[in-house]
């Protein structure tokens, strides 16, 4: 109440202007201050409304019960622990950082808390007083014990969160991995409403969006390229995260910057109470991961790291290419992860998180050619990647605000360069020329926010918050380097788009309520604002959630969300190659924006299996393409290489999970169209987005079949992608460069991605051999991907065939349509440990 106060009193005396929910008008920054004010003023004037007592009738005294839970014998703290009144029923859950509070009248309790995987703990008191619990729940290790506690974890039509997805990180490790390397992005794209862009890629179309309009946040700080070996794993290694969430639609107000889902990754915090270790040798890779406690029950770190050996592998061979052609060189690739996080407790109300990634990918060719008096040498480099860090600060104000301050950096950058040396000898002087090119381009963010969790009564969870980022956008530069020494040529110049810089402010605040036993809502209000250039843009999105339990505990659920993007992706359609280009709003670039409603069913049967059903309709504006011919290679002003238009979105989810017993997994079906619209594109005609899928279907399992022994399989099936072939051919003459006409065959479209490819399907599966032995547990995995060896396509050309014509003069011209697949059955193994 506190807190309201200060930011009620800090308004007043200021006229409310008029809001507009969309503005891209200039303003100045005082007005922009001011309606901040007026905003939080408003939202929290209505919070003091519903929180003051009635002012007639004494009510009855209450006291809070708050704390944290975590697991007993890491110490590390459990998000979303459901922890209630027995007798009362009165309940709330932990936040992300394993804090819950709960305010119930002066009476005995019955305290219980419950989770999945977890022994229900319970303990009785007589509440009289505010009080701290600090709740370790014990590991449940017997399948009884985990299917007699399920009826007590927070059950699906229990939540007001619609689109939202959860998914343990155990199960992504029990799944079948491709090459070995367990992957969250692989995982998540066997889920209902998400897409792959492509065979063995990681990238995510979610609900008719396109990867940028993806928010993928590790420990909260933006990851803006989340691939490796271009697109064919996550740059997320498994061992070091703590739980992954994803959210399609019905937005709470705390989320914003993308159009079309959020990906919230935490890492783990580090044992606190005795040291462990984990690691993998897979085909491709290696990793390592060790935790434990600095100061037992005090401070805690985590160390992660991953590498890919495929240069030292190929290292022989491709030297042995060079020597035999005369010439000696070397080439290869790799990548590389590290995850890093420190925990410390400064006491049961300050806590201080620190944690960092860095990823980096690395092509690298070298060849050098040595005779008499001619030495050539030539280099060429490609790399990219990710650096984060994020510093959290948690407070608790009293037993029912709960605050986290966060300063984030991430970064991410791309490179890419030639050189080709030459050095000629004649009579005994030599002369040099030199010819190379380097490209760079990336962005950088700095930001700082404050979140606030308020827990007034068990009715009532507010959340609001307030936050700003300092985006450096670098849209693409080239040093382009020209020596030759026997003409006296010396050129060293630089050309491409300058650096960008840019404010984003965001603030917030929303309510999850109970309105009677059956309808609960979640309502509030998002606030945004970009600046770049001295030009302002502003929003303000409402946002709304809303579910009804109808008879039989079957609940119905609704939701509204717009959302705002002022950040954009200028990618070809094509392969996930990290030449992607992240460029911000300007004067002649606008916004995008988005509106999306839902609603579905949802119920959980016998406690063992999640149901739901759900219909979205989604609509963007000025969604960003290239312009017909534009790409990277145009050395243009990005800003006129682009065009602008509208998209849409709508289809049907079907989820069925199975999360308790020696069997467990889903099946999960999508039926979706996608449009995409440019006044620039295909002649201003609506047409299918290059990934929309009528049908996607994945079938997900894992069998216990004994201790030792663990099965795991996936099948997915997917309509074929959309793509553009032409229509027909006519000879034209047009000019030719050298002045004069020439005769062309000139391809006739009639319209963009109208043409399919074959259906996409696939079966992986897995097999782990687990053993207990004295230092920890190893386990054996062997694995297929495309076990039948599907030959699915990759991508498809028009190839020229010449067939003699029967008289034996000349030849017909046959054209072809043929299909590039990329893998046949790929068997993997692993050799998995802990400790």
């Amino acid at each position: 109440m506190l807190i309201s106060f200060i930011f009620f009193t800090f308004s007043l005396g200021v006229p409310f202007q008029n809001v507009v929910l969309s503005s891209e008008r200039k303003i100045d920054q005082p007005k922009l201050f001011t309606m901040y004010r007026n905003i939080l003023a408003l939202l929290l004037l209505l919070n003091l409304g519903i929180l003051l007592p009635a002012a007639n009738g004494q009510e009855q005294k209450k006291f809070s019960i708050s704390g944290y839970v975590q697991d007993a014998q890491t110490g590390e703290k459990l998000i979303g622990v459901h922890v209630y009144d027995l007798k009362s029923m009165k309940g709330s859950s932990t936040n992300t950082y394993g804090f819950f509070s709960l305010t119930l009248p002066m009476d005995s309790v019955q305290l219980s808390a419950s989770y999945v995987g977890f022994q229900t703990w319970e303990h009785a008191l007589y509440l009289n007083k505010d009080m701290e619990f600090n709740i370790e729940l014990a590991s449940d290790v017997t399948l009884e014990a985990v299917e007699v506690t399920a009826d007590a974890v927070e059950q699906v039509e229990e939540q007001v969160q619609m689109s939202r997805i959860s998914v343990p990180v155990d199960q992504i490790k029990k799944l079948p991995a491709f090459l070995g390397e367990n992957d969250v992005l692989k995982t998540l794209q066997l889920l209902p409403g998400v897409q792959s862009g492509g065979e063995g890629q990681s990238g995510l179309y979610v609900r008719g969006g396109s990867p940028d309009q993806n928010l993928i946040l590790l420990d909260g700080v933006p990851v803006y390229n989340a691939s490796h070996l271009f697109g064919f794993f996550s740059v997320f290694n498994s061992d070091a995260l703590k739980d992954v969430n994803l959210v399609k639609g019905g937005f709470p107000a705390r989320y914003g910057g993308r159009l079309s889902s959020v990906l919230e990754i935490n890492m783990k915090e580090g044992n606190m109470k005795e040291w462990h270790g984990a690691g993998s040798i897979s085909t491709v890779a290696s990793r390592l991961t060790v935790e434990g406690p600095l100061i037992k029950d005090k401070a805690s770190i985590l160390l992660s790291g991953r590498r890919t050996y495929i240069d030292v592998l190929a290292k022989p061979f491709i030297k042995g290419s060079f020597n035999a052609n005369g010439t000696k060189g070397d080439a290869g690739y790799y990548f590389h992860d590290f995850n890093a996080k420190v925990n410390y407790k400064f006491s049961n109300k300050d806590r201080l998180y620190l944690s960092a990634y860095t990823g980096k990918d690395k092509f690298y060719f070298r060849e050098k050619d040595k005779d008499f008096d001619y030495n050539n040498t030539i280099k060429a480099g490609l790399g990219w990647g990710n650096l984060t860090t994020a510093l959290r600060w948690n407070h608790l104000f009293g037993k029912k605000m709960f605050s986290n301050t966060t300063i984030t950096y991430s970064r991410y950058k791309f490179n890419t360069q030639a050189e080709d040396e030459s050095t000629y000898t004649e009579n005994g002087q030599s002369e040099k020329e030199v010819f190379g090119v380097n490209y760079f381009a990336g962005i950088n963010d700095l930001g700082a926010k404050i979140d606030f969790d308020y827990v007034p009564t068990p009715n009532h969870f507010i959340r609001f918050g307030l936050g700003g980022t300092y985006h450096t956008f670098n849209p693409g530069k080239f040093d382009n380097k020209n020596i030759i020494e026997s003409e006296n040529i010396h050129i060293d110049t630089t050309f491409g788009n300058p650096k960008v810089f840019g404010w984003e402010f965001a603030a917030y605040a929303e309510d999850e309520f109970s309105l009677g036993d059956r309808l609960k809502v979640n309502a509030g209000l998002h606030l945004s604002a970009f600046n770049v250039k001295d030009s302002w843009y502003t929003s303000l999105q409402p946002r709304f959630s809303a579910r009804y339990l109808l008879p039989n505990n079957i609940a119905l659920k609704a939701s509204y969300a717009q959302m705002r993007q002022y950040i954009h992706l200028l990618s070809n359609e094509g392969i996930g190659l990290p030449t992607d280009l992240w460029v911000p709003t300007t004067n002649n670039v606008k916004p995008q924006d988005s509106w999306q409603v839902a609603a579905g069913l949802a119920k959980t049967f016998g406690g063992k299996y999640e149901v739901s059903l759900e219909g979205y309709y989604k609509q963007m504006k000025r969604v960003v393409s290239y312009k017909e011919g534009s790409s990277l290679l145009t050395f243009s002003d990005w800003e006129n290489d682009i065009t602008q238009g509208n998209g849409e979105s709508y289809g049907m989810e079907f989820f069925v999970q199975k999360k308790k017993g020696r069997l467990t997994g889903w099946i999960g079906y999508t039926l979706s169209w996608t449009w995409r619209q440019f006044d620039e594109v295909n002649f201003g005609k609506k047409f299918p987005y290059k990934y929309d899928r009528r049908h996607d279907l994945s079938v997900v399992a894992t069998y216990e079949l004994s201790d030792r022994v663990q099965l795991s399989g996936t099948w997915v099936y997917g309509t074929g992608n959309a793509f553009t072939l032409g229509h027909s051919r006519f000879d034209a003459q047009l000019p030719s460069p050298f002045g004069n006409t020439q005769n062309y065959q000139v391809q006739h479209y009639e319209n963009r991605n109208n043409y399919r490819m074959r259906a996409y399907h696939r079966l992986d599966v897995n097999i782990d051999f687990i053993k207990e032995k004295r230092w920890g547990t190893r386990t054996w995995s062997f694995g297929l991907y495309n076990a039948y060896s599907r030959q699915n396509p990759f991508f498809l050309y028009v190839d020229n065939e010449y067939a003699p014509n029967p008289d034996g003069v000349g030849s017909t011209i046959d054209r072809k349509l043929k299909q590039v697949s990329l893998f046949p059955v790929i068997p993997a193994i692993a050799y998995k440990f802990e400790f």
